[in-house]
């Protein structure tokens, strides 16, 4: 019928087709480092199709790809019926907290692609948070339908196989420490990738702040606003003065960075004094630039990533005195990292690509068969 858009029949290329899944084009430098590691990760030959808000950051990243719109589910069920392979890749991307519908998306891609003779791979992935019961039921119910997955954390790691016991998963840091290292190469300013959050009210961003105040004033540094998410984080320093939560004299010495690509950010963390993330891609990269940081948390999956990298790490929750942040910040300025333990981390990551790798094997030794 003229202007029916039909699902079937559905057409298959000789080269496997590997559609990848996930929070892409969606203007967060995090995802972006997410792709870029998947991506460079691939066994070849393939044909990609990747699901994103905005094409042109992923295709910046995988010019031969195929880009499908992630929030129309018809086309994605329709790139999931083509595909041989589904992947979801890096993040979080089976949890509820965002929506209850975000997940219900993520788990209907996946049964589609199985109904269509797809393999599904869960690549980089944290398991929840899960609050609905509804939402564990679903999840226990379709992951035993994967091919294999591979967990950023010892939590989720340890839920999946609760859940499906007989599904072949991995345990490694997140997919983004595969990432080539850097030597820390000093600098005069200090780096900042804050997000807001309701975690703080005024007065935590007043803690912090007057904290800031006080150490860029001791080293008459620059701060530098990296907005590692563009649409949530750029607006933040404004926003903070709007509040009068911002002194004078920091909001004089501040100014805003939207970075045009992960190699931006490596730059900027590269040349750093202080690195103060608390987004986990920020702490990533800027400790592959062993560049000396003191993370913020927001999320357990920060908290996590800093013990790993033994970053000393503040939760949101549990603020200190302006004093004592102080205190730990100064500490740690011009105190690089040790570059054989971010190598160590660098290794222990790359059982995410290892796992690609297998999958690659067994659907070669199928089509054999």
């Amino acid at each position: 019928m003229p202007g029916v858009n039909r699902l079937l029949p559905v057409v298959r290329p000789t080269a496997p087709v590997l559609l990848l899944c996930g929070y892409y084009g969606e203007h967060n430098l995090g995802d972006d480092a997410l792709l870029q590691v998947l991506v460079s990760s691939l066994p070849q030959p393939q044909q990609l199709l990747i699901t994103a808000r905005d094409p042109a950051p992923v295709l910046a990243l995988a010019p031969s790809a195929q880009t499908v719109n992630r929030r129309s589910l018809r086309l994605c069920l329709r790139a999931a019926l083509r595909a041989d392979v589904l992947v979801l890749g890096g993040g979080s991307l089976l949890q509820d907290s965002t929506s209850f519908s975000s997940l219900v998306y993520y788990l209907l891609l996946m049964t589609v692609a199985r109904l269509g003779g797809a393999e599904v791979v869960l690549w980089g992935q944290g398991l929840g948070p899960l609050r609905r019961r509804i939402s564990r039921l679903l999840v226990r119910t379709v992951l035993p339908l994967c091919k294999a997955a591979s967990w950023r954390d010892q939590r989720s790691f340890d839920w999946a196989q609760r859940w499906a016991p007989k599904l072949p998963m991995v345990l490694a840091a997140d997919p983004v420490w595969q990432m080539p290292a850097r030597p820390w190469l000093g600098g005069d300013a200090i780096v900042l990738s804050w997000r807001p959050t309701p975690l703080l009210d005024s007065a935590g961003w007043r803690c912090l702040t007057e904290a800031l105040d006080r150490l860029s004033a001791d080293l008459d540094a620059p701060v530098i606003w990296l907005a590692f998410h563009h649409h949530q984080d750029a607006p933040l320093l404004q926003h903070l003065s709007d509040q009068g939560l911002l002194p004078a004299r920091l909001k004089a010495r501040s100014s805003t960075l939207v970075p045009q690509s992960l190699e931006a950010v490596s730059d900027l963390v590269q040349r750093a004094r202080l690195v103060l993330p608390m987004r986990l891609h920020a702490l990533i990269l800027a400790r592959l630039a062993n560049s000396p940081m003191a993370a913020l948390s927001y999320d357990p999956k920060v908290e996590a990533a800093a013990a790993m990298a033994t970053v000393p790490c503040i939760p949101l929750r549990s603020l200190p005195s302006v004093d004592d942040l102080l205190s730990l910040w100064r500490a740690e300025v011009d105190r690089p990292a040790d570059p054989d333990q971010t190598e160590a981390l660098r290794r222990q990551a790359s059982a995410h690509s290892e796992l690609l790798n297998r999958m690659a094997a067994d659907l070669t030794a199928d089509d054999g068969r």
